[in-house]
């Protein structure tokens, strides 16, 4: 716990801090202001709840937010084959930079989940997954793309699957 803590924190780049300061101050200006109105309970107690939300609320959405504006990145699964004699799956697949940035590294993840003919169960099932696979792209400059091929094995799963990518650049 404590590696990824300090992880996190060396990951930071300058716009977090800018974030997390601008919310920090947005706080103070709402706490400031319910202490200004405290003649007028209700309206005073509402910005002070508004203002604990800000603080909790504030840098979490803020932070994911932020990261998918400036990493902003595309993922296109070309092909998926299960292999007839080998239990796996093979799977293609291209990374597309599509921010301002060039991206030190790109990890990039293979989501494998049942599939069903009810949607309410296809929703739950995206967040059970059978299997996970992960892989990390380095050095990839402003609108390059790239190809890769990621294979999923042990994959044993006898009945209908779906393969769900993402990536996560810095």
């Amino acid at each position: 716990m404590k590696y990824k803590i300090t992880a996190f924190f060396h990951g930071l780049i300058t716009y977090d801090y800018i974030l997390f300061g601008g919310v920090f101050i947005l706080f103070l200006m709402l706490m400031v202001l319910a202490i200004l109105l405290r003649k007028k309970l209700g309206l005073s107690i509402f910005i002070i709840l508004l203002s604990f939300g800000v603080l909790i609320a504030g840098p979490t959405i803020g932070y994911v937010k932020l990261h998918d504006f400036i990493f902003e990145n595309e993922v296109t699964l070309l092909s998926q084959k299960k292999l007839s004699f080998t239990p796996a799956i093979v799977i293609k697949g291209t990374l597309k930079n599509s921010s301002k940035k060039d991206f030190k590294n790109c990890k990039i993840s293979a989501n494998v989940h049942k599939v069903s003919k009810n949607e309410f169960k296809n929703y739950l099932y995206s967040f059970k997954i059978i299997q996970k696979v992960s892989m990390l792209e380095f050095n990839i400059k402003q609108n390059e793309t790239r190809a890769f091929k990621m294979i999923v094995e042990p994959f044993s799963y006898k009945r209908d699957y779906n393969i769900s990518l993402k990536a996560s650049c810095e």
